[in-house]
């Protein structure tokens, strides 16, 4: 449901503004401080908010206060993520690691980088002994049960249970590089209780793994993948229920850490546009919107129909009434398509439609040049 905030936002915005993203910090700042408020107890893991869902600096700025840290998955996040919060815990994720993004690392003391292979290990140790070396946990891939994930990381991520053997020697080697613990980001889109069977399935690995490796203290990253409904925006992921069952598997002696990313931010988001055009073709309606999904990214790569809210416009010209309706957008691509076939009381030209749900992988994972239209508009209700 959009809010009265957003909705007053939107009425004082010009046509010259659409499309616009709206970021409602206040609704972000309070939803962070609910999640840090389920996980707060005894056993509760850390959070580090996963930068690549939303790297807004207004959004990096919000969430901080209520995360323990920010990963980041290149060395332009690092940096751009530095920028905005100077003083953030960071760790370093993700395949395919440039020299170049290491040795970033090593000199903007990184708290943790995440290994994803032997190779790059090896590189690491060779670029870190001049400086002190690094602080590191290697991430593992581990086969299961993926039933019911919207997105089973599988392949090049990290390495199996084989292949992570071939750190043991390079380590014992390299002493400046020192493990702290295992990393493991398996699956997206599970709710509380598939999130915490896959988080046994974590530790029962990672834990005697790293005690033959003589590692104390030791720390393991449950990752992120926390389930986001679409089809059902008040559905949100159970994070009472997640924090009770974490701090029932957590150890003394250990530290858990999670990284929620799409999960903390895309219930702060609207995308906002207006209706340029209404027409029938071959029996059915379209409403041609202003911008595209070149510039929210989110409805192709999840194949869905996105919520919104249509609010009557002026009404300048055709319109459709009682009929399904597609929504579309300016693009020469018939793939170009917000939502498909949604019953609508009416529609015309210079309705408003607000994407809600539009605060995570949206703009930042558009391709917002093809055709070269202009950029949406950005504008951020204040937090508290």
């Amino acid at each position: 449901m959009i809010t009265d905030s957003v909705t007053r936002h939107i009425e004082n915005l010009g046509k010259g503004q659409f499309p616009a993203y709206i970021y409602d910090l206040s609704a972000l700042a309070e939803h962070a401080h609910a999640v840090r408020s389920a996980l707060s107890g005894p056993g509760s893991p850390e959070i580090f908010y996963a930068a690549k869902a939303n790297p807004d600096p207004e959004i990096l700025r919000t969430v901080a206060p209520y995360v323990d840290g920010i990963e980041v998955a290149s060395g332009g996040e690092l940096r751009h993520v530095l920028e905005a919060v100077p003083n953030a815990r960071i760790a370093f994720g993700g395949p395919g690691k440039t020299d170049a993004e290491l040795r970033d690392a090593l000199e903007l003391r990184v708290e943790r980088i995440h290994v994803e292979s032997p190779h790059e290990l090896k590189r690491l140790a060779r670029l870190s002994q001049p400086v002190g070396g690094a602080d590191v946990m290697l991430r593992v891939n581990l086969a299961g049960d993926r039933a019911g994930a919207a997105l089973a990381m599988t392949g090049p991520f990290g390495m199996d249970p084989d292949l992570i053997e071939e750190c043991r020697p390079i380590l014992a080697a390299s002493p400046w590089i020192r493990l702290r613990g295992i990393h493991a980001h398996l699956a997206s889109g599970l709710n509380a209780e598939a999130m915490l069977r896959q988080s046994e399935q974590i530790l029962a690995w990672a834990r005697p793994w790293l005690s033959s490796a003589g590692v104390k203290s030791s720390e393991i990253n449950l990752g992120g993948g926390m389930a986001v409904d679409y089809a059902h925006p008040d559905r949100r992921f159970d994070w009472l229920t997640y924090g009770e069952g974490i701090a029932k598997l957590a150890r003394p002696g250990e530290t858990l850490r999670i990284e929620p990313g799409r999960a903390m931010a895309v219930y702060a988001g609207w995308y906002v546009t207006d209706v340029l055009d209404v027409k029938h073709a071959h029996g059915d309606a379209f409403a041609v919107l202003r911008g595209g999904t070149m510039q929210i990214r989110t409805p192709v790569t999840k194949g869905h129909d996105h919520p919104f809210t249509l609010l009557p416009g002026t009404s300048e010209g055709p319109a459709a009434e009682g009929v399904p309706v597609t929504y579309v957008g300016q693009l020469c691509t018939p793939k170009d398509v917000f939502a498909r076939h949604i019953p609508t009381d009416r529609i015309a030209v210079g309705d408003v439609v607000a994407f809600s749900m539009s605060g995570a992988y949206a703009w930042n994972i558009s391709h917002y040049n093809f055709l070269m239209h202009p950029h949406p508009t950005f504008h951020y209700l204040p937090g508290e």
